[in-house]
């Protein structure tokens, strides 16, 4: 054995179980992480023992090998694994381990220079272009039946000298010999290797000799761009979509950054909307809900339906009037319209109106207010 007390690396006992031995794996991880103490060798080590430690423990048999003293050796390069290239240990980190370090990163990023340091010929992919954000503004009917906008940006593009190349018309970036095109250098740590951005072509893999005269090496000039866009129908009020590759130009050799636009929707004067359904207020007279009626009513994107209204309708009574609602913007289905009873009493009434609703009260027989009766 290597004389380590793994329980004590870990600060739990030696009857802990699994999930104690995870949680406190994950807690002292996130604390000693490299990239949470760049530069750091003592949580460096640190580290490396925790990693060490939890390696044996969270594997049921090697835990019980080490719990008797026995020799224990860690995976021999299966997948998930890291390898001292030094020493020929490996141990094998599963992705949920580790659980969500946040702002510190993927730890498979972080040892990432194993597979270009140990076979070679993996790129790292250069740096992606930014990503841009803007708004736009549309119609409640344009939302619905969807749209083409334009949309005016300023930011990066290919320089239009070198085509994007960064490098002087005429000339060619060359690979870099430095990382031979991988874009990382690796240096091994003992227990692990590490790998970083190449010094000298700064992760981009080429080298370029002779830099363009009007982007200076870049690859990009700023300008104002004006590009259309097609919003889909269906879209909804503060809705972003996603446009690949219409963000800003990254650096020679790597994927432009994406382009999300807001959808601001304009608000309609009687329609209103709730996911896919659409709501309407019907107004109805006093004897248009109490006789029955037939009336027109508009819908979004079909023109007027007919509707009929039958007696006695109250106020707040919800009509359904199916497929007439919005699009949904996956498959091809639409929500539903819904008028809203909206029983409308006159003001002020004539002589006559008058008259004849004293002879209907007084024929009237029923109580509305017989359940408040004490």
């Amino acid at each position: 054995m290597n004389g380590k007390d793994y329980y004590k690396i870990l600060g739990v006992s030696r009857g802990a179980s699994e999930k104690e031995i995870k949680d406190a794996y994950r807690k002292l991880a996130r604390k000693y992480h490299p990239d949470a103490n760049p530069g750091n060798k003592e949580a460096e080590e640190r580290f490396k023992e925790i990693a060490e430690a939890y390696e044996v423990l969270s594997d049921p048999q090697k835990r019980k090998e080490y719990d008797s003293g026995g020799m224990f050796m860690g995976s021999p390069g299966g997948a998930g694994g890291f390898r001292d290239f030094g020493g020929g240990r490996a141990y094998t980190f599963r992705s949920g381990d580790l659980g969500d370090l946040g702002d510190l990163g993927d730890i498979f990023n972080l040892f990432s220079g194993l597979g270009a340091g140990a076979g070679g010929g993996r790129r790292r992919a250069a740096r992606k272009g930014e990503d841009v954000r803007t708004s736009v503004q549309i119609s409640f009917e344009d939302s619905l039946r969807g749209v083409s906008v334009p949309v005016s940006m300023r930011g990066h593009v290919a320089c239009p000298t070198c085509k994007g190349s960064g490098a002087k018309p005429g000339t060619l970036p060359r690979t870099c010999d430095t990382c031979q095109g991988r874009g990382t250098v690796s240096q091994n740590q003992g227990l692990f290797a590490f790998s970083r951005a190449c010094p000298k072509c700064g992760g981009r893999g080429t080298v370029i000799d002779q830099p363009c005269s009007a982007c200076g090496g870049s690859g990009s000039v700023e300008e104002t761009r004006r590009i259309t866009i097609k919003i889909p129908p269906g879209v909804k009020e503060g809705q972003s979509i996603r446009f690949a590759g219409k963000g800003e130009m990254g650096p020679p050799g790597s994927a432009p950054g994406d382009l999300y636009v807001k959808v601001n929707v304009r608000p309609h004067p009687y329609f209103r909307r709730k996911d896919n359904d659409i709501y309407l207020d019907l107004p109805l007279t006093f004897t248009e809900a109490a006789l029955g009626t037939t009336v027109e009513i508009p819908t979004p994107l079909d023109g007027r339906v007919k509707l009929k209204v039958p007696a006695g309708t109250q106020e707040g009574h919800r009509f359904r009037i199916k497929g007439k609602g919005a699009p949904q913007t996956r498959g091809n289905g639409r929500g539903n319209l819904y008028a809203v009873a909206r029983i409308q009493v006159p003001r002020k009434l004539s002589a006559k109106e008058k008259e004849l609703l004293q002879k209907l009260k007084e024929l009237e027989k029923e109580d509305p207010r017989r359940h408040l009766a004490g």
